[in-house]
């Protein structure tokens, strides 16, 4: 393997602007700033989406369900 050709891994803090939730991982991104998380000192990036805040994990989602080829053609058929 070739040396210096891979960017640093390290711990990052991501913390979601929508709700403020923070959360620890690995990751090759550049910090914008540091923030303590549990004592310790790590590189922050800021999310405008996490699964804190978006509708899917957090039950809010709407769905519209679509028909599908046969639906359509069951429904203009009057087949039920």
């Amino acid at each position: 393997m070739r040396a210096d050709i891979h960017p640093d891994y390290h711990d990052v803090v991501f913390v979601d602007t929508a709700t403020g939730a923070k959360f620890l991982a690995g990751s090759t991104a550049k910090g914008q700033g540091e923030v303590d998380y549990k004592g310790n000192k790590y590189p922050m990036v800021r999310v405008e989406i996490s699964s804190d805040s978006h509708p899917f994990y957090t039950g809010k989602q709407k769905i519209n369900q679509a028909d599908g080829a046969v639906d359509k053609f069951n429904k203009k058929y009057g087949f039920k």
